[in-house]
């Protein structure tokens, strides 16, 4: 019997992005279903009790939420495909530390960016930057975070390249002249196409994050 596959998802959500790319990256075919997070369906709600949120994977009926577990979900089911997390046991603990980090640090620092404005703002783009300088720290001279293939912290990490332009313009300032090796291996990344074709047109992004801000009262 052929798995279902279907994706509760948002375009714009970076936590999504991760699982289209994980699902991509292993060619797995599936239904993607938008949500509505303002008129959230009765599947969701179904499907995810106790959050409510999306993404939310449904494999032959049954439910994996949170886009950590998600994506460690689809390496661990289709492993014969471009595995995603590494062999061996100490690697793993790492790419698993990394990832948290990003799931803990980037979202919410990138979010005070856009929500911010003067003295408040600024501290919140220097703790962003902070960030990321932390996190090509870690990528070193790798082509990518899994080292020569890309892995699970580079899933993790890439969907927020989409965001980097609402970031940069909201908060005045360039990711690129910060931190050059990290917006390289962003690019590097999009190259696959399980990437581009997972992440949304940043200029798409920033529009969405304006219609937050008007939305929100913050101008």
């Amino acid at each position: 019997m052929a798995d279902e596959v279907v994706l509760l998802d948002f375009w714009p959500s970076p936590f999504g992005m991760r699982v289209r790319i994980a699902l991509a990256e292993k060619g797995i075919k599936y239904e993607y279903k938008e949500e509505d997070l303002r008129n959230k369906s009765p599947l969701l709600l179904k499907m995810n009790p106790v959050h409510k949120k999306i993404p939310v994977l449904i494999h032959n009926g049954k439910p994996i939420c949170e886009s950590l577990i998600m994506v460690q979900y689809i390496d661990d089911v289709w492993k014969d495909k471009c595995p995603l997390m590494p062999s061996d046991p100490y690697q793993r603990s790492q790419a698993r530390f990394w990832a948290d980090y990003v799931d803990k640090k980037i979202y919410e620092c990138g979010r005070k960016v856009w929500t911010t404005k003067g003295e408040e703002q600024a501290a919140a783009k220097e703790e962003f930057i902070g960030c990321l300088k932390l996190l090509e720290g870690e990528l070193g001279d790798k082509p990518y975070f899994g080292g020569e293939k890309m892995g699970y912290v580079d899933v993790v990490l890439v969907p927020f390249y989409s965001w980097f332009y609402a970031y940069e313009t909201c908060g005045n300032f360039s990711v690129e002249a910060e931190c050059p090796k990290l917006v390289a291996w962003a690019k590097r990344c999009l190259e696959k196409e399980s990437v581009s074709k997972s992440l949304p047109d940043p200029h798409k992004v920033y529009d969405f994050v304006l219609h937050l801000k008007k939305r929100f009262g913050i101008e």
